[in-house]
């Protein structure tokens, strides 16, 4: 039943993939970190472009987690990903609830995180597209009350790559402090960055448009929605409801179609989106397309239908 269920769905998202013209300013990718999306019959009949891929910043000193991120990087390039790789925190420092307060989990110093992404560059080359550090305002991370840290980051980045990459100047979540932390962080950055990063889950789910607005408003450039999608759970403010998200990615779409062109009174415009993430999770967070073990969600019917549109 499963197997029929999803080669019927398989085959609604080709024909829609074939016969959609373009309709937007903007593209769309995945947001994933689980390799198996790449052999998925749905996620090949979407024939989607990009996808955004995040790794601790010091990743390649633990060999699981090198192990785990050379097959995720094989499998995008060996399905023509186009990647945005995003460094993050020393994984285990978040518990969910307080970021630790152990040495081994402070924001590395510039040298470190130099010579980091210098390595990474090393051994991906073909990797073109990055952000100096994931989320950067949320507390989640060390650079949560320092955007001059971020900035800083930003600055190494753009000085490891040259003119061979695309460098995001911040990522951030749309959370009440953001103007502020932008501000100071243009402000450090001596206003040079022109591409930025913005999680929007409050808006999707909530059917607003108020931390993008904010974001639009306050930097100069483009804005890239890099991590945003229709909650299925997320308790307590979000029961699980697949119907609940399935309508929270259709307005994802409608905000999208909104801002994808710069507004009098606006400093950017939105350029691309980065759905957050192709399989569902069993705990507290979950906003797959479809579920644990693959089967489509509504959700993914109503991203098949947009994204189709958005994939030049």
């Amino acid at each position: 039943m499963h197997r029929t269920r999803t080669t019927i769905v398989v085959a609604a998202i080709a024909a829609l993939a074939m016969c959609a013209p373009a309709s937007a300013n903007y593209r769309v990718g995945l947001s994933e970190q689980n390799a198996a999306v790449f052999s998925q019959p749905a996620w090949q009949a979407l024939k989607l472009k990009r996808i955004r891929y995040i790794i601790p910043w010091d990743y390649a000193k633990d060999p699981g987690q090198k192990a785990e991120a050379d097959t995720f990087l094989n499998a995008a390039r060996a399905a023509n990903q186009d990647v945005l790789l995003m460094f993050t925190a020393r994984r285990g420092c978040w518990n969910g609830r307080t970021y630790s307060k152990s040495s081994a989990c402070k924001a590395p110093s510039t040298s470190a995180y130099k010579k980091a992404v210098s390595a990474f560059r090393k051994e991906h080359s073909w990797v073109k597209t990055y952000a100096p550090w994931n989320e950067a305002n949320h507390v989640s991370q060390p650079t949560s009350k320092s955007p001059k840290r971020a900035a800083q980051y930003y600055a190494t980045l753009r000085s490891v790559c040259g003119s061979k990459c695309k460098v995001m100047a911040a990522d951030v979540l749309d959370q009440s402090t953001v103007k502020k932390w932008l501000t100071d962080f243009i402000k450090y950055s001596k206003n040079k960055g022109r591409l930025w990063g913005l999680h929007n889950y409050k808006d999707v789910n909530r059917k607003q448009s108020k931390g993008l607005t904010t974001v639009l408003k306050t930097v100069p450039g483009e804005v890239w929605l890099t991590e945003t999608g229709g909650i299925t759970t997320f308790a307590p403010d979000f029961p699980t409801s697949a119907t609940r998200a399935a309508a929270s990615t259709k307005y994802m779409f409608t905000l999208a179609d909104r801002f994808d062109s710069k507004k009098k009174g606006y400093k950017s415009k939105l350029t691309r989106l980065y759905v957050y993430r192709w399989f569902g999770e069993t705990g507290n967070w979950d906003s797959g397309l479809v579920n644990v073990d693959g089967t489509p969600r509504p959700a993914l019917e109503q991203f098949a239908k947009y994204a189709a549109k958005r994939q030049k």
